[in-house]
């Protein structure tokens, strides 16, 4: 799907401070699709609405904060250039680690950034799908390492090497960087101004998102936070959100940091990935998300709106069976890490969990159906037989 241009009239640039501008003009990401789901609506009794960030030109809403990331890069990389003294276009290398979705991002993104050159660091769980899309797509793939951290470290040792040698390389993590942040809240932006659009005082009662690593949940309290404190009407929207975060036991490094943290922050991190949500694989979160995740849940207590974190665990089982039943309501593919944000909704067990928090029908709930590159009919039919038959 091709990204589609926001028009210059548009109340983004109105009403808030309009973050990520120069990547959105150039049209490195979508202004994606907010969609009323009915079966979903008749099925919990709420207005439940998807963001379908699926749709994304890489299949995930990382889309977002990689192109604002690689925008400032190049950006500032240039001035620093021109400030030296140099002339002309230059490669600059971006060096990624990723399970998959992050990678596909930061390489659709480079790929319409003049000279940008970029390598991706892939643990071996990495679907061979995923690999094979990386490599069409233009990038220097190297597999390492069991899990995402191992990958990691060495993308770490490689951006390093580079500078040594005195090549222009810059490091790309998959979630921890405020400018990837930044990037992820524009989805919050959109939602407020699509809800605006469609009814006459719309009310947030949640949105549900899932976490790997914590950037996408980052930058939602990050959007939240802007239009807060925007003008009457965005504000409106978003006051009292409950913001769900939602994992998969085997992958839930959120949920150990979040559960065990009080004043003081305590960050947990997992012994290992037993989930087969492997987009979600991150051994532990960045502290950032558990700042911020804090930060609303004050904000709630002081202001008495009802702003608040949740943080749901579905099953493996439960993720797949989202992912199933959300193929057959709505026609589209999502690989089990963004199921886990549908088994909320899908899952009797957690639904009742998730709508006793929630104050009012009349509150729309907004799912981020953030998508998934690592999943295919064939996949979907194994995960079928291992965890539905």
């Amino acid at each position: 799907m091709a990204p589609t241009p926001l028009p210059s009239s548009s109340s983004f640039d109105a009403d808030i401070n309009c973050p990520a501008h120069e990547a959105r003009s150039q049209n490195l990401f979508s202004q994606t699709p907010l969609i009323h789901s009915i079966p979903l609506s008749q099925l919990t009794g709420h207005e439940i609405f998807l963001k379908l960030d699926c749709l994304q030109p890489s299949g995930s809403f990382k889309d977002r904060g990689m192109a604002h990331l690689c925008t400032t890069v190049k950006k500032v990389y240039s001035a620093n250039r021109q400030h030296g003294g140099a002339q002309g276009d230059f490669k600059m290398k971006v060096i990624s680690s990723s399970g998959g979705n992050a990678g596909l991002a930061v390489t659709t993104v480079a790929r319409n950034i003049p000279e940008m050159d970029v390598s991706v660091v892939v643990p071996e769980t990495t679907k061979p799908l995923v690999i094979a899309k990386l490599k069409a797509l233009g990038a220097h793939v190297t597999i390492h390492g069991k899990v995402w951290n191992e990958a990691d470290a060495l993308a770490r040792q490689m951006v390093k090497e580079a500078e040594e040698n005195g090549e222009g390389s810059v490091y790309v993590s998959p979630y921890d960087n405020p400018l990837l942040w930044t990037g992820h809240s524009t989805v919050v932006d959109e939602i407020v101004t699509q809800l605006m659009d469609t009814h006459d005082q719309p009310e947030i009662g949640a949105i549900l998102a899932s976490v790997g690593g914590g950037g996408l949940l980052s930058g939602i309290l990050e959007g939240i936070e802007r239009n807060y404190f925007g003008n009457t009407k965005r504000s409106n929207v978003v006051k009292g959100t409950k913001v769900v975060a939602c994992e998969t036991y085997g992958a839930a490094s959120f949920a150990a940091s979040f559960n065990a943290s009080g004043k003081e922050i305590n960050m947990v991190r997992l012994d290992g990935i037993t989930s087969v949500a492997t987009s979600l694989g991150a051994l532990e979160v960045t502290p950032a998300v558990i700042q911020r995740s804090q930060r609303h849940q004050e904000r709630g207590k002081d202001s008495g709106n009802g702003d608040d974190v949740l943080s749901l665990v579905c099953t493996d089982q439960e993720a797949v069976d989202a992912c199933f039943k959300f193929a057959a309501d709505h026609r589209m593919l999502v690989e089990p890490a963004c199921g886990a944000s549908l088994a909320p909704l899908y899952s009797e067990r957690l639904r009742s969990k998730l709508l006793e928090g929630i104050d009012g029908k009349d509150k729309v709930i907004v799912v981020e159906v953030c998508g998934g590159s690592g999943v295919s009919l064939e996949l979907l039919e194994a995960w079928k037989q291992q965890f539905l038959m």
